[in-house]
This record gives C-alpha cells, sequence and structure tokens, in this order.
C-alpha cells in the first residue's frame, strides 16, 4: 500500500491517493491517524476490492475526507474472474458500487481488463454495458499485459484472445462509453464531463509528486524515487528511498512527450516550447512525417489519432 500527494508534505494537498496492493484490507483505524490538510478543490482517492468493505468501512472513509473511490472490478463475469484469481464476484461488484453511492460518494471508478482469458467480444460488451448500468463516473480499461514473475508469466493461460480481437474490444470500449457520455481522455481512460483523475492527470503532465509506504515511487526536483520492497527497512527509515534516478533534461523532456501524448488531447506546442526552449515540429520532423497518418495537429496541439492510440506503444518509442 502506498500513498502519493501531488504536492509538498508541509503544503495543503492538492491531490492524495492509496493504492497498490488492497489498502482496503487495512483497518480503518489506520487511516483515521491521518492528519491531511487540502486544498479546498481537493481530489482523495482510495481503491478498494469489491470484497473488502461494508457499508461502515465505506461511511468512515468518506468521514476522513475521501472523496473518490477506485474499484477494482476487472469483469463482470464470474467464471473469468475465478480464472484470474479475484475474490470478488460481479455481484460483489455491483454491491460495492451501490453501498458507496448511497454512502454518499458521487465520484467513482472502476477498473476493466479485457484480453483476459476465455473473454469474447460478447462478455465484453456485456462488461461495458453492467459498468455503464451503474451510473459511475469514470471507467479505467486495460488490456491484459502479463508481467515477468507473475503467476500468469510462469502459467500461461489458455483461449487468450488475440491482438486483433483485443484491438476490437478497445475500439469497441471507445464506442459504446461515447455513446454512453464518457469523453475518452486518456489512452486508457473515460470519464463523464469534469470527472477525470486529477491526480493522475499529474503524472501524465510530468509534474511531482511525493511518495510514502513500501514500494511507492515519487517525483521530485528532477529525482524519480523508489522506496524500498522490504515492510521492516522501511519501517526503520521510511524516508530514505532505496533508488533514485537523477533525470537529465533529455529524459525529462522524453518523459514529458511520452506521457503527454498518452492524453487524448495531446501536447500545447506553445507551453511545450516555453518549457523546453525549443521548436517541437522542428526537432522531431522525421518523426512527424513517418507517422502523419497517426497524428492531428490542431490550433498549436499535437496528439494521437484513434489508430495511433492504437500504436502509441510503437509510436512513444521513436521519441525515446
Amino acid at each position: 500500500m502506498c500513498l502519493e500527494f501531488s504536492a509538498k508534505v508541509e503544503d495543503k494537498l492538492k491531490t492524495a491517493y492509496i493504492g497498490g496492493g488492497t489498502p482496503s484490507i487495512v483497518p480503518i483505524e489506520f487511516y483515521q491517524k491521518f492528519n491531511l490538510v487540502f486544498f479546498e478543490d481537493y481530489e482523495f482517492t482510495f481503491e478498494i476490492n469489491p470484497k473488502t468493505v461494508d457499508m461502515q468501512y465505506l461511511q468512515a472513509l468518506k468521514d476522513l475526507g475521501v472523496n473518490r473511490l477506485s474499484i477494482g472490478v476487472q469483469s463482470f463475469d464470474d467464471e473469468i474472474l475465478v480464472q484470474i484469481g479475484r475474490i470478488h464476484s460481479a455481484d460483489d461488484a455491483k454491491k460495492c458500487v451501490k453501498m458507496a453511492q448511497e454512502v454518499g460518494f458521487g465520484n467513482i471508478s472502476i477498473d476493466l481488463i479485457y484480453g483476459l482469458p476465455n473473454q469474447t467480444m460478447c462478455i465484453w460488451q456485456k462488461t461495458i454495458t453492467e459498468a455503464v448500468s451503474l451510473g459511475v463516473q469514470h471507467i479505467s480499461t486495460y488490456g491484459l499485459k502479463i508481467e515477468k514473475g507473475t503467476y500468469f508469466a510462469h502459467n500461461i493461460p489458455e483461449n487468450l484472445p488475440d491482438e486483433d480481437i483485443c484491438a476490437d474490444m478497445y475500439l469497441e470500449c471507445i464506442k459504446n462509453l461515447s455513446e454512453n457520455g464518457f469523453e475518452h481522455y486518456e489512452i486508457s481512460n473515460f470519464a463523464l464531463p469534469n470527472f477525470e483523475s486529477k491526480h493522475n492527470i499529474n503524472y501524465w503532465k510530468n509534474n511531482p509528486y511525493i511518495a510514502l509506504g513500501v514500494s511507492a515511487h515519487g517525483y521530485q526536483n528532477g529525482v524519480r524515487y523508489e522506496n524500498t520492497s522490504d515492510f521492516e527497512a522501511y519501517l526503520k527509515n521510511p524516508l530514505k528511498p532505496c533508488a533514485k534516478v537523477v533525470l537529465t533534461q533529455e529524459d525529462i523532456l522524453q518523459e514529458g512527450i511520452f506521457l503527454g501524448l498518452r492524453m487524448v488531447k495531446g501536447i500545447d506546442l506553445k507551453e511545450f516550447e516555453v518549457w523546453y526552449g525549443f521548436d517541437f515540429e522542428q526537432k522531431y520532423a522525421q518523426i512527424l512525417e513517418k507517422y502523419e497518418d497517426f497524428l492531428v495537429f490542431q490550433n498549436r496541439r499535437i496528439s494521437l489519432t484513434q489508430e495511433g492510440l492504437m500504436l502509441s506503444n510503437v509510436i512513444l518509442a521513436e521519441f525515446i
């Protein structure tokens, strides 16, 4: 579990995010020891697993000042949930959202995954429809990515959808959610008007943030740092990162491009030239020409087309 802030510790906070692992399995009394001070227009997000909370826990979170929930639903198909090792059912997820709404949460995000074992287009469409029907304000959709060292990496599941089907699932998500009033504002994220994740936008704009907790990552004064994953070591010295990377100006530039183009609105070239001191279109003329069919230039902004978003890993790698 980690806690990240988009402000200095001694300042009022603009956003805070408690996530990583399953923070909702921790007794609420732990979080009641926090003394966080926010600006008036703040965002305080808390990640929860649908199976680990009840009405009392959710009410206590709200009393603490949490005003945004991120619920790890992943799928509304019970067989798939069992296969990927989730402890909750589709019904648990629906009940969790309803409880949160009854408590008074008006900013709820749910995570969904496509490309899962035995997941067909029909199952995915049903999942999106179920998500929209719950009346949530934000939906994140991620393609399954099997990381090294994970269970799936050593036990590749059968019946994974191929790349073409996954691409179709992504396009179906964009189409369905757009038709239901959600704005596609980042490669994997959709929100009703004015419900974009402020905390995540802070990441994508390459702004600084402070990280507390085991394995948490932060970014301050051009330095990216990582806290130890050893719980005992962290308790002995919670303010000493186990690793630091001092970014060069070129690193910061590349991250600014990589993160900025993840946003559907893309990069403001006027701002970019002020921040980095050169003409973006001139410096990257060859790359821009190579991928011109996947880029949009409008009102001194550059962004990826829908097809460009699907090829984003390939295109963005060109800038690094």
